[in-house]
């Protein structure tokens, strides 16, 4: 019987050195891992409290951009088109079928030129029966001036009645009176032939061809398939440019202001020009005032209805303004003196990089930048002596 209740105790298990369930190694596990969670979020937590404690310096950032020497002399910039002051929109005079139309997109044309033709075979059967009328008419005077002077030798030969002179006399006025209006006839069947016929007003080039051989132009297109210009023509050495300057800055604005003009088109050519004109009335939708700009100087290149950039200047431009080139720039305040050497810097994540540039001449507010940079590189628009090489930063909203 004692060997039995031995045997019973030796499987019941052991429970006084496992609280809870589990053997001692495994408590120690878990109490590293709390310990090591613990530290974790403490690490975490420090390195959160030193980004907010320390978000880094605080930087706007400068596009590196090409900008025109005659910028140091700049007192307004503005936005405009080339237009022609001599243009017309060409159109007949009268209605009908365009049946000749000689010129072309580019074609230069001579003040006088016939430029196209409608069809005038109406026009042209009415001059010829008005010119026969007048034929018929110049016969009728010979006649009736022939009858008057006999009538007037018989008279003071008391042959006819004064009665009879009279008439004659009557008849003699009024073919001379047919003939004038055979005259004038004539002239409007003229007139309506050559309103057949469309003519440069002016010397010019065509800019816009708007009907085509077997349209109806008609003078005030009033029907939907009609056409009233049948081309457009500008003189191209009227060329001028047209921009609106905001009604706060038209005090810089001054007749006979030398200004630059530049091209959207061909950006590293400018061309001088003079303002001309400041037209005395504002627009009231846009709170601006037209201004006129005169070019000096112009080449084939320029056409109407292209864009212009014209900055305003204080002071003439030299002889050698139109063959200046663009020069690429950056803030002043962008560039700083470094160990000796003169440095912008870029942003690479959230930290500074240092780039060493090389410097040229001051324009404005604006610094030549010879190397180091290109076109549309984004650089600290201006840097303090907190900023240095890897130096943590943050993007200010402008």
């Amino acid at each position: 019987m004692a060997t039995s209740d031995a045997d019973l105790r030796s499987l019941r298990i052991d429970r006084s050195s496992t609280p809870g369930g589990f053997p001692k190694k495994f408590r120690a596990l878990r109490k590293i891992v709390v310990w090591l969670m613990v530290i974790a979020i403490i690490g975490a937590g420090l390195l959160l409290l030193k980004d907010y404690l320390n978000p880094g310096v605080e930087v706007q950032l400068a596009t590196v951009s090409l900008t025109s020497p005659a910028q140091a002399n700049a007192v307004l910039t503005a936005s405009g088109y080339v237009v022609a002051r001599r243009k017309a929109a060409v159109a007949s005079k009268g209605t009908g079928t365009l049946v000749y139309l000689g010129v072309e997109e580019g074609d230069r044309v001579k003040k006088g030129q016939v430029i196209a033709r409608l069809e005038d075979a109406d026009v042209s059967a009415s001059l010829q029966r008005a010119k026969e009328n007048l034929r018929v008419a110049e016969a009728d005077l010979k006649d009736a001036k022939q009858s008057l002077e006999r009538s007037r030798i018989l008279l003071k030969e008391g042959i006819i009645a004064q009665a009879e002179f009279d008439s004659a006399e009557a008849r003699y006025q009024r073919v001379v009176a047919s003939i004038d209006a055979a005259k004038f006839a004539v002239r409007e069947a003229e007139v309506a032939v050559e309103n057949t016929r469309i003519v440069a007003p002016f010397d010019g080039t065509v800019l816009k061809k708007n009907a085509d051989v077997g349209e109806i132009v008609a003078p005030l297109a009033g029907a939907a398939s009609s056409r009233a210009a049948v081309v457009t023509i500008a003189d191209m050495n009227s060329l001028e440019v047209e921009a609106d300057v905001s009604e706060a800055n038209i005090t810089r604005v001054t007749s006979d202001q030398s200004c630059e003009i530049r091209l959207d088109a061909y950006p590293e050519q400018s061309y001088r020009g003079t303002v001309s004109k400041i037209v005395p009335t504002a627009d009231r939708a846009k709170a601006t005032v037209l201004v006129k700009i005169r070019f000096e100087n112009y080449d084939q290149r320029v056409l109407p209805e292209m864009g212009a950039k014209i900055t305003f200047l204080a002071k003439r431009l030299g002889d050698d303004a139109a063959t200046a080139k663009l020069l690429l720039t950056v803030p002043a305040a962008a560039v700083a003196e470094r160990n000796g050497r003169q440095v912008v810097y870029q942003l690479k994540g959230d930290q500074a990089v240092e780039v060493p540039v090389t410097v040229g001449q001051r324009i404005g507010a604006l610094i030549e930048i010879k190397n180091g940079v290109k076109e549309g590189d984004k650089v600290v628009g201006k840097v303090d002596e907190k900023l240095h090489a890897g130096a943590k930063v943050a993007v200010k909203n402008p």
